[in-house]
This record gives C-alpha cells, sequence and structure tokens, in this order.
C-alpha cells in the first residue's frame, strides 16, 4: 500500500466522524458542566469510540464471513450507506437530527450515548473501517488504517477540548458550509467503494 490510501483513509474516516460538526453537538451535549467535566466526558467519548472502531476494524470482515457476505457485497451496501450519509450532510438532515439529539438528550453523562455511540462510532465510521481493513494485505497495511483512526479521533479530542473557541471562530454558518463541504467529499468516496465492490465482483472491468 501506498501513502495515499492511507491518506484516502484519513479522509474517508474524518468526513464521515466529522469532527468539526461534532464540536458544537459535544458542547450542546454538555451544557451546564465545568471544564474538568467536560474535559472527562470527552475524554471517555473518545476512548470508546477508539476502542468499538478498533473492534470492528479486527473483527468485522470475520463476522461477514460467518454470516456469509462478501467482502464486495459489503463494499457496495457501504458505499450506499455512505452516499446516504452524504445526502443527509448535504441538505442538512444530518446536523438536524444531531440538534436534535442534543436537545433531547438530559442525561448527566452524555459520553456512552450519544457521543460514543452512535456519533463517532456510528453505522458510517464501522462500516468504514470494515471497507478500507478489507482493501489491506495484512497486519502491516491494516495497522496504517488504525493509526489513521487514532489521528482522526485525536482531532476529535482536540476538537472537544477547544469546542467553545472553535464555535465563537465558526459560528453557525461556518459550521453549515464545512459539514456541506464534507459531504460532497464523502459522497465521492462512497462511489469510489461502490465502484470497487462492482470490481471486486466480476462486474466490471479491470
Amino acid at each position: 500500500m501506498d501513502m495515499t490510501f492511507y491518506i484516502s483513509a484519513f479522509v474517508a474516516l474524518f468526513v464521515i466522524i466529522d469532527p468539526i460538526g461534532l464540536a458544537p453537538v459535544f458542547l450542546a451535549l454538555t451544557h451546564g458542566s465545568d471544564k474538568a467535566e467536560r474535559s472527562a466526558i470527552g475524554r471517555r467519548a473518545v476512548l470508546i469510540g477508539f476502542g468499538l472502531l478498533m473492534l470492528f476494524g479486527l473483527l468485522g470482515e470475520a463476522v461477514l464471513n460467518f454470516v456469509g457476505i462478501s467482502m464486495p457485497a459489503f463494499r457496495i451496501a457501504g458505499g450506499v450507506l455512505l452516499f446516504l450519509t452524504a445526502l443527509d450532510m448535504l441538505f442538512e438532515r444530518r446536523t438536524k437530527r444531531r440538534d436534535s439529539t442534543a436537545e433531547e438528550e438530559e442525561r448527566p453523562d452524555p459520553s456512552v450515548f450519544p457521543l460514543a455511540i452512535p456519533l463517532l462510532a456510528g453505522p458510517g465510521a464501522i462500516t468504514t473501517m470494515i471497507l478500507l481493513v478489507g482493501q489491506t494485505d495484512g497486519p502491516l497495511e491494516a495497522s496504517g488504517v488504525f493509526v489513521a483512526m487514532a489521528l482522526v479521533l485525536a482531532v476529535v479530542a482536540i476538537m472537544f477540548r477547544s469546542a467553545g473557541l472553535l464555535e465563537r471562530a465558526l459560528g453557525r454558518t461556518g459550521t453549515v458550509v464545512a459539514t456541506r463541504l464534507l459531504g460532497m467529499l464523502l459522497a465521492a468516496l462512497a462511489v469510489q467503494f461502490v465502484l470497487d465492490g462492482l470490481h471486486g465482483a466480476g462486474m466490471l472491468p479491470g
């Protein structure tokens, strides 16, 4: 694998997890918490998300083989799922759902739900991890995908720690613009997943 693949892996995970879009949600979910409490919530959410994505990255393909689903089929299905997520981002449906979740959630500790699940380790991120690891040849190459995932979650942690500053800098309009740009990138990556799945199934020429 060349460096381009790992850059694409980082971009794919960055787009689907969307650290910038999560920052205002994190602020809403931790409203009323002091700095120490907010920091602890963010740290727990990132660690739980890391563990879940690591687990699915390691065991996801084995689970697919157990239930008789081929990787080309999963790539196509995953690409469709990611494309639908991209449409949500482009047309602001994802943002509205996140805002609604933030407003309705009144748990004292939102680190597990909804931060870790489903905002960090949601269906899109889990699908992306399985697809990316499935494209590697051996543990050494797969480790690069986990490094990319860890880097994305490190960005999430930074966004959580600086969420207040980011909110003031971007404002509502800036967050919407960033989310739409990320949605366009995700749509292109989703189409590539579908094309890879069709090629793997022998439905497209090499």
